[in-house]
């Protein structure tokens, strides 16, 4: 999938995933999509929960050994 930003949040716990992709959709313009790679296994309702609430759609997401890769459009 094309993306405009990547994100790594490897290695962080809730809710700093989150709290850096907000940031990280904060810098790109509407309809830009951002890549976010973790590996909290919580990520995925929190980023699920987080689309919903904001607006943005998460396009994708998916496991592979131990990380989760999030395609995230900005509204």
């Amino acid at each position: 999938m094309n993306f405009d930003k990547e994100l790594d949040a490897r290695g962080l716990n809730c809710p700093l995933p989150i709290l850096r992709c907000k940031k990280s959709l904060g810098e790109l313009g509407a309809g830009q999509v951002l890549k976010i790679v973790a590996t909290d296994p919580g990520a995925i309702k929190d980023f699920e929960a987080f689309a919903k609430q904001t607006g943005n759609e998460l396009l994708s997401s998916a496991q592979a050994g131990g990380e989760f890769t999030f395609f995230m459009k900005k509204k």
